[in-house]
This record gives C-alpha cells, sequence and structure tokens, in this order.
C-alpha cells in the first residue's frame, strides 16, 4: 500500500508529496483542537451542554448563552489559538534552524525582547493621570516586534563566530533572555506612568484574560500574514538537515535563509507576546510532541504544531478559570508548570546522548 500521494499542479510542474499517515495526524490535531474549544465554550460558572454550545455557535442559542459564548468565551479562546499556534510555530523553527531540541523563543530571549517593547511602549504612551493609552493599541505589535528583532540579532551576532553553532546560540540566548527579563522588571518598577499596572503583570505572566474583538482584528492580521510566508519559506530547512554542506551544494543559501526564517520566528513569537503575553515554553512543547507524531518533515510537522501548541494553551487557559474558581490563575502559570521539569527532562537526556 502506498504511503504518500502526489500531487500534480500545472501541468505537472509543481508537484507536492503527500504522506498519508501526517495527513491522518494533522486532521486528528484538528478534531482534537475543535474537541478541546468545544468543551472549553461549554464549562465554566454558566454551563452549557456541548449541543447547546454548538447550537448556539450556529446560530440557534438564547439570548444569555449567545451572551456567554460570544462576549466572554469565544474572544479568549481564539486568542488562545492564535497565541499558542503562533508560538509553537515558532519554536519548530527555532529548534530546526539551531538544530537543539532544547531551544525555544522564550529560552533564547525573543519572547523576552518583545515583552520588554511591550512595557517600553505602555510606559513611552501612558497618560500619567488618565492612566490610558495616547496613542492607538494598534501600534503595539510594532513594538512587540521590534522588542524580539533586537533582542534575537543581539543573540545571533553574539553567537556568530565562522557560522552559528547550536551549543553556542543556545547559551548566549539565555543569557540574553535573563537580560531581558530583568530590563523587563525595571522598566516595569521604574515608572509610575505604566497603563494599567496590575493588567501589565498578569500579561507579562501571560494570560488571555479580557480578550475582546477589537483585540483580535488587531493582531489576527498579523498571524494571517505571517503564517502562510513561514509555510512556504520553511521547506528550505528540510534541506538544511541533510548538512550545511550538502545543503549548499544543492543551491541552498543556508546563511541567508536560515536569517529570513529566525526574522520569521521573532515575528510570530513577538506578536503572540503582544497578544497574550509571555506564555513559556509552549514553543519547545509543542514542536517535540508533533515530532513524535508525523517525524522530522516540515511539510506536516508545523501543521500539526500548530494545532499541539493552540491544544495546550486553551486548556491551559481552561484549567486557569476552573481551577480555582473564582480566582482565575493566567495560562502562563500552568504551561511553565509543566514546560520547566519538561525542559529539565530534555537537558537530561541530551547530555546522555
Amino acid at each position: 500500500m502506498k504511503q504518500n500521494i502526489m500531487l500534480r499542479l500545472k501541468n505537472n510542474s509543481i508537484s507536492y508529496l503527500i504522506s498519508k499517515r501526517g495527513m491522518t495526524i494533522l486532521l486528528v490535531s484538528f478534531f482534537l483542537l475543535s474537541f478541546t474549544v468545544i468543551v472549553s465554550l461549554s464549562l465554566g460558572e454558566f454551563k452549557l451542554t456541548p449541543y447547546e454550545t454548538i447550537l448556539t455557535l450556529l446560530g440557534y442559542g438564547t439570548d444569555k448563552q449567545h451572551l456567554v459564548i460570544f462576549n466572554f468565551r469565544l474572544p479568549r479562546i481564539i486568542t488562545a489559538i492564535l497565541a499558542g499556534s503562533a508560538l509553537a510555530v515558532s519554536g519548530a523553527i527555532i529548534q530546526g534552524v539551531g538544530k537543539n531540541p532544547l531551544a525555544s523563543p522564550e529560552l533564547i530571549g525573543i519572547t523576552g525582547g518583545a515583552a520588554a517593547g511591550v512595557i517600553a511602549f505602555l510606559i513611552t504612551f501612558s497618560d500619567p493621570l488618565s492612566h490610558t493609552l495616547t496613542v492607538s493599541i494598534h501600534y503595539l505589535p510594532f513594538a512587540a516586534i521590534i522588542g524580539g528583532l533586537l533582542s534575537g540579532l543581539i543573540v545571533y551576532v553574539l553567537a556568530w563566530k565562522n557560522g552559528v553553532t547550536s551549543l553556542r546560540f543556545i547559551l548566549i540566548g539565555i543569557g540574553i533572555a535573563t537580560v531581558m527579563q530583568a530590563l523587563t522588571t525595571f522598566l516595569m518598577k521604574a515608572s509610575p506612568t505604566i497603563y494599567h499596572a496590575n493588567e501589565a503583570l498578569t500579561w507579562i505572566t501571560g494570560s488571555v484574560y479580557g480578550s475582546n474583538w477589537q483585540k483580535i482584528s488587531t493582531f489576527s492580521i498579523w498571524l494571517i500574514i505571517l503564517f502562510p510566508i513561514v509555510l512556504f519559506y520553511v521547506r528550505h530547512l528540510n534541506v538544511h538537515y541533510l548538512g550545511d554542506e550538502i545543503a549548499t551544494g544543492l543551491g541552498s543559501s543556508v546563511e541567508k535563509q536560515r536569517f529570513v526564517l529566525l526574522f520569521l520566528s521573532v515575528c510570530l513569537a513577538s506578536v503572540a507576546v503582544a497578544l497574550a503575553g509571555a506564555i513559556g515554553f509552549v514553543g519547545l512543547m509543542a514542536p517535540h510532541i508533533s515530532r513524535l507524531l508525523v517525524g522530522p518533515s516540515f511539510g506536516f510537522l508545523l501543521p500539526v504544531t500548530a494545532c499541539v501548541g493552540a491544544v495546550l494553551v486553551v486548556v491551559a487557559d481552561l484549567i486557569g478559570r476552573l481551577a480555582f474558581a473564582p480566582l482565575e490563575i493566567p495560562a502562563g502559570v500552568f504551561t511553565a508548570a509543566i514546560g520547566a521539569p519538561y525542559f529539565i527532562y530534555l537537558l537530561i537526556k541530551s547530555q546522555k546522548n
């Protein structure tokens, strides 16, 4: 039985090799994400059955059900999906570029740089009297991307020595991440004018609480643009796994492609941080889980990773809403509680190998 399907387009000028197993796992991952969303929409102080939730989504629910789902729960779930998938895909790219399973946006300072950029933006454009922003929130992604890019550029430059080695890249990244975390704390403590300081503290931990449709529309356009570009360009990483010399021999501009992929990864992680805060370890865990399911080929790895990352954040947010109700715990607390031991496990495993 054939394990792959050949898809040809434009008079056989373009062809794609589609793995049946990869397609099956992708469909299962999407189904799991859909199931998780329905469960999350149904549970809370005002409980609904999955059937009632689906009817409400189709426009047949009561006014109260419609209010609860569309005004309160659905925006935060969509935010969790967008942020989780962006962080997960960013982590998969970083691990592929760095050829290091320990790499992730938060461990090499990208999310820390984006967080520092956001806090600097909030401080600079906060009115000290009214404690509101003096500019549109639409500019916030630019601040996050600038912060993430500066942090990533510093790591890349310091790690460069006749090329970028994975170990040097990770070690310098961890150092820069620590510096960015300290900078973020300093900025928050040094300025009394920061916009909604308590919300900023929750946001730093990583939370989708308080999401709304305006916020989603502001940030989703960035991800709608970035995801297709990443899916198109990431095919170069499959060649990189053959080794730099072989990839160069096949005509790949290895360093240029790595730089572009890192740029795209930084943009994804930075937008996710601006959208939902610094939700930790999603970019570390999701690619590993997906790689166990579909293997290292990025054709299916990235879509499955996006689904897995979204599931992780949606589930973390659901636990945060229900576990200590009526108190809500940021989703980042639970992803960190799982991700930190997992990182230690990977570290020990890599040393044994």
